[in-house]
């Protein structure tokens, strides 16, 4: 499909870890996607390959979110926590990663 080539130590960092959560649950039973906390800077194109080299599956689609880090007190002083680049990939029918034993 493409030529594009990626560095693939680069690959291995770009996925920081799987979302599992009631919702990313939800997503994945019902639009055959999965979610992953990515590099602030990782690409739609990136995210693709790392996925499709990591796991072994062809991926659909990607889709991208940047969510802003929440205002928190901690005692006296305000911090916040980080921002977070997610990606909802969503997998070619009949494909499936599994996380510790759940199928997605």
């Amino acid at each position: 499909m493409s030529s594009i080539q990626f560095d693939e130590g680069r690959l291995m960092q770009v996925l920081v870890a799987p979302i599992v959560s009631e919702k990313a649950t939800a997503t994945a039973d019902k639009t055959n996607a999965v979610l992953f906390k990515v590099l602030q800077n990782a690409t739609k194109t990136e995210i693709k390959a790392a996925v499709e080299q990591m796991f072994n599956v062809k991926v659909k689609a990607v889709n991208v979110l940047n969510q802003k880090g929440k205002s928190k007190r901690f005692g006296k002083t305000i911090g916040r926590r980080d921002h977070v680049r997610k990606a909802y990939v969503t997998l070619q029918a009949g494909q499936e990663i599994s996380f510790g034993g759940e199928a997605v």
